[in-house]
């Protein structure tokens, strides 16, 4: 059910909120946080909107959602109240903000706020510089970015690292899970040598690569080379030297991996690349520090950018050898003369 209520107030809407909860028999003691997602109002806010309501099948939550409009407009708020088959597990205010008030968005949500629950930012597409800052991020316990979702994708992880306080993180981080769960599985196989260097490959504005290679650095204390691939979408392969031989995790086609060990067989892997409303649930389930996201981000500096990833070459043909020119053409050796045998002397009758 959606319910419009144009040129309204806060109070107006909270006031809508407690009528359809006395009326549906819900309550607010079965929602355990308040996500607040900060876009500007356009087509791409409905996709923000469907990835929350497939978290909150996994996290009961209620969804404010701060739609920026014009801001040469007359000041006017218009909000949509959401429940049942359209709010999946959560109740949904969409608040459309118009001139000034398009930038006093954390006034506009302060009295829609959940008591007694944790607050969680999100920013879908375009983030603040520093979002501990930002007058929504203030208000949160955990604060959501996608420096893949930005104009400048490695621009913003840059600042992701200069401006991290604890409860920041990024889904480009969060789209690793996969694979760091198969590399340190590999490890965890025999043989168990060290790891002497490793090289990342994947686009070349794929901040979720800048990410793995970091991570790669900073927990096996190794030289890590980041490279461009040729083909394919987001992280193309990694590629972990020992002794014995490389470990290499492939995922050429942005779907089926394939992880190749010395001494065993091939073997392929589900390597999907993840949705947003899988990467958000993921981040809702943890609302303290994540160390390992922060010591990610300070060996950024620590990787090592290589040129692009080469193809693998063709095997070349062999030359076929050319006759020698007769006048270099070396003489054939004389036979040697064969000794001529005495004759015999007839004797005499």
């Amino acid at each position: 059910m959606i319910i419009d209520l144009p040129s309204t107030t806060t109070s107006q809407v909270n006031k809508k909120l407690v009528e359809l909860r006395e009326q549906g028999g819900a309550v607010a003691l079965g929602r355990v946080l308040t996500l607040v997602i900060v876009t500007d109002d356009g087509a791409r806010t409905e996709e923000a909107i469907d990835a929350a309501n497939d978290a909150s099948r996994e996290h009961p939550c209620r969804v404010i959602v701060l739609a920026r409009g014009a801001r040469k407009a007359a000041a006017r708020l218009d909000a949509q109240v959401r429940v049942g088959g359209d709010a999946g597990a959560s109740e949904v205010v969409v608040l459309r903000l118009y001139g000034p008030l398009a930038d006093e968005g954390a006034s506009c949500v302060v009295p829609l706020l959940l008591p007694d629950a944790p607050v969680v930012a999100w920013w879908p597409f375009e983030s603040p510089e520093k979002p501990s800052q930002d007058p929504i991020g203030a208000l949160a316990q955990r604060r959501i970015t996608d420096a893949a979702a930005e104009r400048n994708p490695i621009k913003a992880l840059d600042q992701r690292r200069e401006s991290y306080v604890d409860g920041d993180t990024d889904l480009a981080w969060t789209r690793l899970t996969s694979w760091r769960a198969l590399l340190a599985a590999a490890l965890d196989l025999p043989p168990y040598e060290k790891v002497t260097a490793a090289t990342v490959s994947g686009e070349a504005d794929s901040p979720s690569t800048d990410l793995l290679a970091a991570w790669l650095s900073a927990r096996l204390k190794i030289p890590v080379t980041r490279t461009k691939a040729s083909s394919g979408q987001g992280i193309v392969s990694a590629v972990l030297e020992r002794r014995s031989g490389a470990v290499a995790l492939i995922r050429p086609d942005g779907k089926v991996g394939t992880l190749d060990q010395p001494g065993q067989p091939d073997r392929r892997v589900a390597l999907q690349r993840r949705p947003v409303r899988d990467c958000l649930a993921e981040e809702l389930r943890r609302l303290d520090p994540d160390e390992t996201y922060e010591e990610t981000l300070r060996a950024l500096p620590k990787v090592v950018r290589g040129r692009a990833a080469p193809k693998k070459p063709a095997k070349a043909a062999k030359p076929k050898a050319e006759p020698a020119p007769a006048a270099e053409a070396s003489p054939e050796p004389a036979a040697k003369p064969k000794k001529a045998k005495p004759a015999k002397a007839k004797a005499k009758k």
